[in-house]
């Protein structure tokens, strides 16, 4: 029965969570960009081959999650959802799917963007855990997440590249004091 309920709660969560990103889409609509990134784009695949893996039904006969794995996949989903919704908000305008800056770009330092630079990654990666504590067998889970933490820091360099050149000193005193994606990790 729990493990009914875990995998509703997470496709429900999953859902939920691809919702901030429609709002985000149409409220960056008509948002023409000037710079982008690229290299980005490898980092959306290998996070995408991540995700792939975590939920890919590979696992020996007779395979089932433990109740302590499906209860941190239901305490895991729930925050990155709201995180995701939360960084899409004070993102605004200008979220973007790939690694590229507007005319008009600002660098956001508040709400969760005040506590790690890249919430939207942390989101991803909840999710990622959660997904992988409520389906995965270990080994694709492991893997999942190596795939997904390279695509991430593909991702994540290509962006602060482009902040670094735009905004200079202000994104180096921000970059020093704020955690990328994992908090306390600088």
């Amino acid at each position: 029965m729990l493990q009914t309920i875990a995998f509703a709660e997470l496709v429900l969560c999953w859902v939920v969570w691809c919702l901030a990103f429609v709002k985000a889409r149409k409220t960056a609509a008509g948002q023409k960009k000037v710079v982008s990134a690229p290299a980005s784009k490898w980092g959306i695949l290998l996070e995408g081959i991540g995700f792939f893996l975590v939920w890919v039904r590979i696992r020996p006969t007779g395979f089932e999650k433990s109740e302590l794995s499906l209860i941190a996949s239901m305490i895991l989903a729930p925050p990155s959802v709201a995180l995701a919704w939360a960084a899409t908000r004070h993102l605004g305008k200008q979220w973007r799917y790939e690694a590229a800056l507007s005319e008009d770009h600002d660098l956001i330092q508040t709400g969760p963007y005040s506590l790690i630079r890249h919430p939207i990654y942390a989101s991803m990666l909840g999710m990622l855990l959660a997904a992988g504590t409520a389906l995965a067998w270990w080994p694709m889970f492991v893997a999942g997440l190596i795939f997904f933490l390279i695509g991430t820091e593909i991702r994540i360099h290509a962006e602060e590249r482009l902040l670094a050149d735009r905004f200079g000193s202000s994104f180096a005193s921000y970059r020093s004091r704020v955690p990328a994606y994992i908090p306390f990790l600088r």
